[in-house]
């Protein structure tokens, strides 16, 4: 694993990119308290593609609609879950 700065990732971004390509942890700290993964997508990540977007879309459309169901109590979350 590579941990770089900020400034060290804009100055060299081509570099990073491509270690990451060829399989390379690249973390990127920006500042003290905040860090950053550097990982390549792929067509199978499940939240860029098409198929999700199209999922989310419906989503959004049946709760615009009113369909959803409404759960108020822990024992109808264990009953959606299957607990």
């Amino acid at each position: 694993m590579l941990v770089i700065s900020s400034r060290e990732f804009r100055q060299n971004q081509k570099l990073y990119f491509e270690r990451a390509d060829k399989g390379e942890q690249i973390i990127v700290q920006r500042g003290k308290d905040k860090s950053y993964a550097l990982i390549p997508i792929s067509e199978d990540d499940i939240y860029f593609n098409a198929e999700m977007v199209k999922k989310i879309k419906r989503s959004a459309e049946q709760a615009k609609n009113g369909e959803v169901k409404r759960i108020t109590s822990s024992e109808e979350i264990s009953n959606l879950l299957g607990l």
